[in-house]
């Protein structure tokens, strides 16, 4: 029997006595948008934690591409190819575009990031490589649009702008699978739809399969393959945008909440 591509089984965790996420299971297929939305304090970010290896579930298991991600740390998740986002950005602003992507190319340098940048030499390994990792992140400032602000500090630049470059360094760990956390949250509504076509873009031209938090539920429903529901950390529903649309427990789930 042929593995799922992405596989979330039993998945459970408490803090403090409070039941955080209860028997989470769901999988995914390679090239999906597959969303998971619900009220605020529902289990969601909690829920991308345990994937990214920042929390370990109390029971339940992960598996990627056929591989357990139990008891793994976060890097070696991301060197697995699980890269995220994060609600708030987490760039340097004291450091240009070009720099805090390149930041996301650390998983796949031998002589390490800040290693390259001192041992500097064309001929030297540690300088061929910088020459290498530099190009992969100049194609993904091309592939976002970002040229025009390569080399500026990004704590100067617009907030829209600064999502889609934290996007970038997503981007930069060469993922197969990408964890967005809420990416239009604070946008306007023209940033939003910038957002909404990169993310297209990163499914149909990257071939990347996306895992969404976003409370958007317009913004969930058109791009999304498959929808998850939860609520108090419990699953309430999941299936095509369609049909979690017309679900009655999701309605009444979301009643004065903005999504």
């Amino acid at each position: 029997m042929e593995s799922s591509f992405f596989l979330v089984d039993h998945l459970s965790i408490s803090f403090g006595g409070i039941k955080a996420l209860q028997d989470i299971s769901f999988t995914m297929n390679k090239g999906e948008i597959f969303s998971v939305i619900g009220p605020n304090g529902a289990g969601k970010t909690t829920l991308f934690n345990c994937i990214s290896g920042l929390y370990k579930p109390d029971q339940g298991n992960i598996q990627f591409k056929g591989n357990s991600i139990e008891n793994k740390k976060p890097d070696t998740i991301a060197r697995m190819g699980i890269a995220r986002t994060f609600q708030n950005i987490e760039l340097f602003s004291h450091m240009n575009t070009m720099e805090n992507i390149m930041l996301g190319r650390h998983i796949h340098m031998k002589t390490g990031i800040f290693k390259g940048m001192f041992l500097w030499g064309k001929r030297s390994f540690a300088g061929k490589e910088e020459i290498l990792h530099r190009e992969k992140v100049e194609e993904i400032i091309e592939f976002l649009e970002l040229e025009n602000v390569r080399d500026k500090f990004v704590g100067a630049l617009p907030y829209g702008t600064q999502k889609l470059i934290e996007l970038g360094r997503a981007l930069a760990l060469e993922p197969d699978l990408l964890l967005l956390d809420e990416p239009c949250a604070g946008m306007n509504s023209e940033e939003k739809q910038d957002m909404i076509f990169w993310i297209k873009d990163i499914q149909d031209e990257l071939g990347i399969s996306i895992l969404l938090i976003e409370h958007d539920m317009k913004m969930v429903m058109d791009i999304s393959t498959r929808v998850m529901v939860i609520n108090f950390g419990k699953q309430v529903t999941l299936g095509i945008p369609e049909e979690v649309q017309q679900n009655k427990e999701v309605l009444k789930a979301y009643i004065g909440e903005e999504n």
